[in-house]
């Protein structure tokens, strides 16, 4: 089996947030061009069941405020939800458009704009359903010597992913974000094809 390249932490830094003082930190995988991202509440080591949300890039939700996705909501009800605890994590991972990145993933925009659902305009470009990983993950929690996570997400496939690799005894909660008029039929694709329980 192939180990996986040395995952490689910068400095921690405190970052003043809307939803109150968290720490930061930059991660990579040595050799990698991808820089991720950690946000911190609390005192963490060692703790049981931390409230954790691994959270993919969405420039377009995160940022711009889309209503095409689910995913802005959810970033910011992690957030609200650790601040409330006084504690959690968020792995923020850059994979934009399930991995496809921002200049595919606004291609798979204009074929949706045309009638294809999410998975329909992704493989319409070539690409497989999902080509997102959470195997870093792990390294992370081990770097924060957290003893076990509640993980905040409605994807099986993240929930597989994040449970075998940390090989801890986690939890996870489901996040219930209303639906509206620009993403109903997002999230029923994520529903019926992709099993979130939504």
């Amino acid at each position: 089996m192939n180990r996986r390249p040395e995952t490689l932490f910068s400095s921690s830094a405190k970052l003043p947030t809307k939803y109150g003082m968290f720490n930061v930190l930059s991660f990579k995988e040595k050799g990698s061009f991808k820089e991720h991202l950690v946000l911190t509440m609390g005192d963490l080591r060692h703790k049981e069941k931390v409230l954790t949300r691994v959270h993919s890039e969405c420039l377009t939700g995160d940022v711009f405020t889309s209503l095409k996705c689910d995913c802005g909501e959810q970033l910011e009800a992690s957030m609200r939800m650790i601040s409330e605890k006084k504690e959690g994590i968020i792995i923020y991972l850059k994979q934009e458009g399930r991995g496809i990145g921002l200049f595919n993933k606004i291609n798979a925009y204009a074929l949706q704009d045309q009638g294809q659902d999410t998975i329909q305009s992704n493989h319409s470009l070539g690409f497989e359903t999902d080509l997102r990983t959470f195997d870093i993950v792990s390294d992370v929690i081990e770097f924060l010597e957290v003893q076990s996570i509640n993980l905040l997400t409605n994807n099986p496939d993240k929930i597989e992913t994040v449970i075998n690799s940390t090989r801890k005894h986690s939890t996870t909660q489901p996040l219930k974000i209303k639906p509206n008029e620009y993403n109903i039929e997002y999230l029923d694709v994520k529903k019926s094809k992709l099993m979130h329980v939504l």
